[in-house]
């Protein structure tokens, strides 16, 4: 086990040294020992990778207990043979492969409202229709769906149907943990799925609560997770769960972070740094939470979920910029001075282009003698909900028991996973599933290529609207140093410089925002979507053309 040391010497020499994120440390290395104190040596640039919002029908019903209703059977079907990866099979499979899709795309996930054969689910198909044998994989979007057992089952019941299937094995799988756009991001993020700021912009009002039930329920429902406590100043982490390693250690090869543990859930805190809380200066916080963050052994994540520090200043920031947020949960409570504070920290996700999907109201009321009472008033999670078209809502009592089990070192959904309370944030669990599920699909087929009618098909995330671009307007118009003088705005790639029938090579999303277009010549476009939407469009093209 290696051995540690304590961080106080360290930040007494960084505040000593400087208030800038960019300093200099150096402290005696013992032989055989590392400490992780040493990454604060150095900050890793910031990267602007603002999200894009979207907006969806609020859901009053409760979704635990309804969602396994909501996978959708249709009576009109087509094989989608191009969406399955087939294995080997003793005999020819033409027609009985076809069998099996047209079986398959009569199940419809509730959240794409499109069949699993075209959301290219089926994977590893073999088939041997002598023996009237069938075995494929469903490979679903994260471990954590709460309808995979009905995938399973619905699956299992459709292709048993087929008049010459004898035998059907359905595996379940999900897609390997990993962001859309990984090569973009330090080493450390790129084995994540999807990150989850909770934020309330305001302090006292539950935000550590909501972060680690949120975690510990999405652990509980299949999912790998981390939680990284991102207040530097006043680190709840540490008292909200019980790792029996309490202190960070760190890989002396690679020079990174070995985050704790506890039940499962990954762990990383400045409290776990031996030094408690921390007293220096913004711009150095800034560096830490840099270091803390994107060097940390992560592994593969579905999702990792950030206790935000209270406000909108440099550090939120800077969190917002270092990593490219999938989605915010906000908390509040309902006293009219919470939601003023809340507004703020929406706002500052809505400029980020950070969607924002469930609003968590804390202490709205108790029950007694029968009756309900609501202490601090009603409507304020209401009206950010309303104010700012976030789709969900959930409201959290006020109960002793989930103050108390934040105190003990136990999350209430742990202690008591059938409680109210844990009813409450698996109904947020699975709303933080779907919405993200929705979000990583809409980006990631928001800009393609369409080959046939050599078009760019545009549909930017919380828009129904569909576009084609010429390729070759896409290209003149990048506004990079390479296109456009940055100094006088005269244009540097002239009209004449692009080839009419140019066509883009690749097409990787760009964060939420925008996307990486990679042309014949090597030159890699950033093209934000408020920009796609600007340009000039083709008339009269279609994809059916």
């Amino acid at each position: 086990k290696l051995s540690l040391i304590s961080l106080s010497q360290i930040i007494m020499q960084a505040v000593q040294a400087s208030s800038s994120p960019h300093f200099s440390i150096h402290s005696p290395k013992p032989p055989h020992s590392s400490t992780w104190g040493g990454l604060l040596a150095s900050s890793l640039n910031v990267k602007s990778s603002p999200l894009i919002s979207i907006h969806s029908q609020r859901e009053q019903s409760s979704l635990w207990t309804c969602y396994n209703k909501r996978v959708i059977l249709k009576s009109s079907f087509s094989a989608r043979a191009a969406s399955v990866e087939v294995g080997t099979s003793s005999v020819s499979t033409g027609t009985a492969e076809d069998d099996v899709l047209k079986a398959l795309s009569q199940i419809i996930d509730p959240d794409f409202g499109t069949d699993i054969v075209t959301c290219g689910f089926v994977k590893d198909m073999k088939i041997d229709k002598d023996l009237g044998e069938v075995s494929f994989r469903l490979e679903l979007t994260t471990p954590a769906c709460p309808i995979k057992d009905v995938f399973e089952q619905k699956a299992n019941e459709v292709v048993a149907v087929v008049p010459w299937v004898k035998n059907v094995n359905v595996t379940m799988s999900a897609q390997p943990a990993k962001p859309l756009y990984a090569e973009q991001l330090p080493v450390g993020l790129q084995t994540i799925s999807n990150i989850i700021a909770v934020s309330s912009c305001k302090g006292g009002v539950g935000k550590s609560t909501v972060a680690v039930n949120l975690a510990y329920t999405l652990a509980d429902m299949g999912a790998r997770v981390g939680i990284f406590d991102a207040d530097i100043y006043g680190p709840s982490l540490p008292t909200m769960v019980s790792p029996e390693s309490r202190l960070l250690e760190m890989n002396p090869e690679k020079k990174t972070i070995i985050p704790t543990e506890y039940m499962g859930v990954k762990l990383v805190s400045f409290g776990f740094a031996g030094q408690g809380r921390a007293i220096m200066r913004g711009p150095m916080v800034s560096g830490v939470i840099n270091q803390l963050l994107t060097t940390t052994e992560w592994g593969e994540l579905d999702y990792l979920v950030i206790d935000m520090p209270p406000g909108t200043g440099d550090i939120q920031l800077t969190l917002c910029q270092i990593v490219p947020l999938t989605a915010a949960v906000i908390v509040t409570t309902p006293q009219k001075l919470s939601f003023i504070d809340v507004a703020k920290g929406v706002r500052m996700f809505s400029k980020l282009k950070v969607p924002c999907v469930a609003v968590v109201e804390n202490m709205c009321h108790f029950d007694a003698d029968g009756k309900r009472y609501y202490p601090f008033g009603r409507g304020s999670g209401s009206e950010v909900v309303q104010q700012f078209g976030i789709p969900h809502l959930f409201d959290l009592p006020i109960r002793p028991t989930l103050s108390a089990s934040g105190d003990s070192g136990m999350p209430e959904v742990v202690a008591d996973p059938q409680g109210d309370v844990s009813k409450i944030f698996q109904n947020l669990g699975v709303c933080v599933v779907q919405q993200c599920a929705k979000i990583r699909q809409q980006v990631s087929t928001a800009v393609t290529y369409d080959k046939s009618i050599k078009a760019i098909k545009v549909k930017v995330p919380d828009s129904d609207e569909e576009f084609f671009l010429h390729p070759a307007t896409v290209r003149r118009n990048d506004r990079s140093a390479k296109s456009v003088d940055e100094w006088t705005g005269e244009q540097k790639l002239l009209y004449s410089d692009v080839v009419e029938d140019i066509e883009p090579e690749e097409i990787k999303p760009m964060g939420n925002y925008a996307v990486s277009i990679t042309w014949p010549d090597g030159f890699s476009q950033i093209a934000p979507y408020e920009q796609l939407q600007t340009l000039e469009r083709l008339v009269g093209v279609s994809a059916e053309a």
